[in-house]
């Protein structure tokens, strides 16, 4: 199955985390952007991001969350992905701790663009065997070439 936002997937920004809380999950995929040289500000992404979570949750369900922010002064879109050993409450829409977060990050001028990557993404998670399978999944090539 092909999708829109494979491209945006690299395994630097692939990480295997302890589950702790919704904003430290956060603030260590923008330090991994960050570190990588996808974020010039990591302070400002992570508040965006934030502010971002306040106005409705990104836990869309299904045990998945996809924060994300639009800013001034990138070039290109980022999806940072972090694969939680044990569920975080995010306030999701189900009521459902989150284990999976696919954090995106890019310019503010581009939407349409945007809109494309996240529907797909979202088309794409409500797969469950994809799911179960990024659960599992021990290696961050592995992850990658689950999209591809």
């Amino acid at each position: 199955m092909s999708n829109s936002f494979g491209k945006y997937l690299t395994p630097n920004l692939i990480s295997f985390i302890p589950g702790q809380s919704r904003d430290s999950v956060i603030k260590l995929l923008v330090t991994k952007a960050f570190e990588e040289g996808k974020v010039q500000s990591p302070e400002d992404f992570f508040t965006a991001v934030l502010n971002r979570e306040e106005i409705v949750t990104t836990g869309i369900g299904m045990g998945v969350a996809i924060p994300h922010a639009k800013l001034q002064g990138f070039d290109n879109f980022f999806i940072a992905i972090g694969i939680l050993d044990k569920g975080v409450d995010w306030k999701a829409l189900d009521g459902a701790p989150v284990r999976l977060i696919f954090l995106i990050g890019g310019p503010d001028d581009k939407q349409t663009e945007y809109l494309r990557i996240l529907s797909s993404l979202t088309l794409t998670l409500k797969d469950e065997e994809k799911r179960k399978t990024l659960l599992t999944t021990k290696s961050a090539s592995d992850v990658v070439g689950l999209f591809e």
